[in-house]
């Protein structure tokens, strides 16, 4: 098997040529992959003066009696994106080799192993059967604090928390505010009520606006001792 050197719109030196040859080693690749039927190299040459960094692309093609293999890299140079998709074949050649021998070592594993091989799978107890949940034992959930909340386990949550000092204001200058920040909503107090609210964008000059205000009624009904006081 022969190793074909080719440019696409560009011209591929002698030199190139033979650092190809030294490059990839076909004993190494063979040993890799013994069913191997060609090895493609094709060189581009990206003219756009921006991508000065990128402007040389290798490609190469690995046709073999299993699926094609392909690897490509660009660099400053024709060499060193060579040098670039070269790795990548390699690796991917190897993960390709190591499937392949995974799947001829496999072997039937005995059920007091399978726990060991097989991730999430029930365990066995000493008389050889599944424990009873009363047998299994309790595993501790990791409890980790995210900002104020505090979660248990492993969760997605992201949780970042601000505080501004912020001044009183009207609510024609929070509306200013938000349009000088550029925002679509704005938090502020309240000048008049002392209460938190919230001025926001709803189409072109339409604006609308959300005030809370503190009900001591509905605080004590959230309030956590509140259940045990109405438990009698």
């Amino acid at each position: 098997m022969d190793i074909v050197v080719k440019g696409r719109k560009t011209e591929v030196p002698e030199r190139f040529r033979k650092h190809v040859a030294e490059k990839l080693k076909l004993e190494k690749i063979q040993k890799l992959d013994g069913k191997v039927i060609s090895l493609d190299v094709e060189v581009s040459k990206e003219p756009n003066p921006r991508q000065a960094d990128r402007c040389d692309r290798v490609e190469i093609t690995l046709r073999s009696r299993g699926p094609v293999i392909r690897a490509e890299a660009a660099a400053s140079d024709p060499y060193a994106a060579l040098d670039l998709a070269a790795e990548k074949l390699e690796a991917r050649l190897r993960r390709q080799h190591d499937k392949r021998f995974s799947r001829r070592g496999a072997r039937r594993i005995p059920a007091a192993e399978v726990a060991d091989h097989v991730p999430g799978v029930a365990t066995l107890n000493g008389n050889g059967l599944v424990p009873t949940p009363e047998e299994e034992p309790e595993e501790a959930v990791p409890t980790k604090k995210i900002g104020s909340l505090e979660v248990q386990g492993d969760s997605p949550i992201v949780v970042r928390e601000k505080t501004h000092v912020a001044a009183p204001m009207t609510l024609d200058q929070a509306l200013y505010e938000m349009e000088l920040v550029g925002h679509d909503f704005y938090l502020f107090v309240d000048s008049e009520t002392k209460e938190p609210s919230v001025v926001y964008r709803r189409h072109a000059y339409d604006y609308g606006v959300i005030h809370l205000r503190t009900d001591t009624m509905v605080t004590q009904a959230h309030a956590p001792e509140a259940g045990g006081a109405l438990g009698g």
